[in-house]
Parts: C-alpha cells; sequence; structure tokens
C-alpha cells in the first residue's frame, strides 16, 4: 500500500516552505514515526514522520524545493521491504569493475558536486551501502577524506576555504536568516529607533550567585544559576512601573499589555531567533534559568515551534557572550523596545571617592520614540540599575 508523504500545514502566517534535508532516500526503509524529511520556514524548520513502516519508494521534491502546506514529497510503501530496494541500491557493488560503477549520490551531494566540479567516482562514500552524502562531498570539496558517519555539524563547523585559497563559494540565504533580515531592515525604516545608555555594577549578583549556586543547583535538580535570569526579573519589574515600554503599536493604536511576555534571543547555525518566557513575571528564578536552556538546545537542533515564538512584548538580548562591550541593539516589532546586555568587564570606578576595581556592564535600551518618551526609556534603564545592584530588592519587590 502507498502512502503519500505530504508537507505539514503551516501556520497562516507562514506561505510555503523549503525542502531542507531528506533523511532517507529511495529504497530506504523507516519505522512509523521515523524523521524523513526537513521543511524549512521563515520561522521554524517543521519535521514530517513516517505514518507507517514502509520503505521510501519515490522522492518527488527534492533538497532545495519549495513546496506548499500538504504539497505531496515523496511516497512511502508499507508493503515493501528494503530489500525491494532497486538494485542499483541495494546489491552489493562488487560484482562489477570498481572503475565502471557509478557511485549512489544523495540530492544534496549531486548538488554540491556539480557545484564544486567534482567527478562523483572520486568521491568516498561512508553512507548505506555506499551512498555519498552531504558531508562526504562537503569533505570532497573541501579536499579532505570525509569521516564515517560524520555528524553534520562537525561538517557545518569546518572551514569554508583553506589558507590562501582565493576562490568564491556562493550559497543560497537560509529562509529563516532571510526573514530577519527583512524584519531588521523594516524596524529600522519604519521606526524611530533611539538607544540609552547605562552601566551596572554587577558585583553584588556576582557574589550572589557564587555564594549559593551550589545550593541552587542541588536544589532545583540540576539547573545551573545564570546571570540571565535576574535580568528577567528585573525587566519584569521595571516594565510594571514603565507599562509604555512593554507596549505596541497596531496602526494608530497603542495596546498596552497587562502581562510580560520576554523573548530571549538566541543564535542558531539558521539565524537570529527569538523564543518567549510567557507571563516571566511569575517565574522563579529556576523556571527562567531551566526554560532558557531548553530554548537554546531546541534552537540548537531546530526544534523550536511556532508558537515558543510568538508574540512576545519585549525582548532581552545577550551580546555580552560573545564578547560584544557595547552596542545598540534593534527594536524587535510590534515590540517597541529591547534591552541589550554586554560584556562584563572591570573597570575603575570612583566609589565613596575612591577608585575601586569593579565587573561593570554596560546596559543599551534600544526604543521606539513614536510611543516610549526619553523620560520613559531613561527611567527604565535606571530601574533595571538599581535593582540588579541589590538584588535584594527583586525579593522585597521595593
Amino acid at each position: 500500500m502507498a502512502i503519500e508523504i505530504k508537507a505539514p500545514a503551516f501556520p497562516e502566517s507562514i506561505a510555503d516552505g523549503t525542502v531542507a534535508t531528506w533523511h532517507k532516500q529511495v529504497g530506504e526503509a523507516v519505522k512509523r514515526d521515523e524523521l524523513i524529511v526537513d521543511i524549512e520556514t521563515d520561522k521554524v524548520v517543521m519535521e514530517v514522520l513516517a505514518e507507517a513502516d514502509g520503505v521510501i519508494t519515490e522522492i518527488v521534491a527534492a533538497e532545495g524545493a519549495t513546496v506548499l502546506s500538504g504539497e505531496l514529497l515523496g511516497k512511502l510503501d508499507t508493503q515493501a521491504t528494503a530489500s525491494a530496494a532497486p538494485a542499483a541500491q541495494a546489491e552489493p557493488q562488487a560484482a562489477a569493475p570498481a572503475a565502471s560503477v557509478e557511485p549512489i549520490l544523495s540530492p544534496a551531494a549531486r548538488k554540491i558536486a556539480e557545484e564544486n566540479a567534482l567527478n562523483p567516482a572520486s568521491i568516498q562514500g561512508t553512507g548505506k551501502d555506499g551512498r555519498v552524502t552531504k558531508e562526504d562531498a562537503v569533505a570532497a570539496a573541501a579536499g579532505k577524506p570525509a569521516a564515517a558517519a560524520r555528524p553534520a555539524a562537525v561538517a557545518a563547523e569546518a572551514p569554508l576555504f583553506a589558507a590562501g585559497d582565493r576562490t568564491e563559494k556562493r550559497v543560497p540565504m537560509t529562509r529563516l536568516r532571510a526573514k530577519v533580515a527583512e524584519r531588521l531592515v523594516e524596524a529600522q525604516s519604519t521606526m524611530a529607533m533611539l538607544t540609552t545608555y547605562n552601566e551596572v555594577n554587577m558585583k553584588p549578583i556576582m557574589d550572589l550567585r557564587a555564594k549559593y549556586k551550589d545550593l541552587f543547583e542541588k536544589t532545583h535538580n540540576g539547573t545551573r544559576l545564570g546571570f540571565m535570569s535576574f535580568f528577567v526579573k528585573a525587566a519584569t519589574e521595571a516594565l510594571k512601573r514603565q507599562p509604555g515600554v512593554n507596549a505596541s503599536i497596531d496602526g494608530k493604536d497603542i495596546v498596552y499589555h497587562g502581562y510580560q511576555d520576554i523573548g530571549v534571543a538566541v543564535s542558531s547555525d539558521r539565524g537570529l531567533v527569538v523564543p518567549v518566557l510567557r507571563n516571566a513575571e511569575f517565574m522563579s528564578l529556576a523556571e527562567i534559568e531551566a526554560t532558557i536552556r531548553e530554548y537554546g538546545l531546541k534552537a540548537r537542533d531546530g526544534k523550536l515551534t511556532i508558537e515558543e515564538m510568538t508574540g512576545g512584548t519585549f525582548t532581552i538580548s545577550n551580546g555580552g557572550v560573545f564578547g560584544s562591550l557595547l552596542s545598540s541593539p534593534i527594536v524587535n516589532p510590534p515590540q517597541t523596545a529591547i534591552l541589550g546586555m554586554h560584556k562584563i568587564q572591570e573597570r575603575p570606578m570612583a566609589v565613596n571617592g575612591e577608585v575601586v576595581i569593579l565587573p561593570m556592564m554596560y546596559l543599551a535600551l534600544s526604543y521606539d520614540h513614536r510611543l516610549i518618551d526619553g523620560k520613559e526609556a531613561v527611567t527604565f534603564l535606571v530601574t533595571m540599575k538599581d535593582l540588579l545592584e541589590d538584588p535584594a530588592r527583586l525579593l522585597l519587590d521595593i
């Protein structure tokens, strides 16, 4: 019995998707609920799973093809077995002279071979039955031997060019990165964006974290105490005091939100994504840390869902993890403000008439001046500074 493999139903906000990776090829057996193909959209990567046990008999939409919701991707035969696959794929190739055997290339591998003018026969295949995988083709293009069963993530970390290489390589921008670029340009062209800065002494939080991090991790089942949870909690309190920073613009209306859904910007190989902490004002430090870690792992593996990235009333971006000392973040519309965290840097500071070396961090608040006045923006950032430099105020609600 033949079953049609179709693209998943896309949400209304997504028009189409791109076939990113076929994890199974024609002639390969699959198990029920096993991953067959990834569909990349403007926001997330959606997985298509096998509806039943069977064998892939046909691939209609190759990697790189654009598909609509419910469009046919391929076919699965539930009555066939892997041994019924085409002879060129199932039978050993040792019976024929090695020079006369045409290696089996996956669609992605064939595309890479064509782009780099590689002879398919010269590529060593490490896949099933000697199949040449995408990673094998990438390794061959780089002039390196392929490693058996090498994960795609390792291949992606390899340098694009050898030292002294003056060649160029053109690759299509991922749909997610293209969408992010579009939204960033839109934000800068439609908003009256302005950035205000301040600095915060991180010593109180660092001392608190050093004192309780082991007990915190033990009490909360391995959840580590980081800095981001303090910033999220301080932001929710500051947003309560300055509701305009938590608002958004809808046409000629101002929408004030009675809740704090905090987006946390996460960098991934496919582009910048912003999963959202729902009702962050009610979350504990442990819940915030655990959820952010979960989002980070999902972003790395491309597992974030539309629901996890939809909405958000305010965003926090931490460029400090990459060493940024100071920057001006771009607002994520329809939000009207974003907080930028930066690297903790020891600097000489004047304290009570004396010079003291303190771990300092610059904070940046970019905001839409159409809605938020300078007084509100500065007051918000000062509130953040006060709460972070005296963390007890977060607990005492003062």
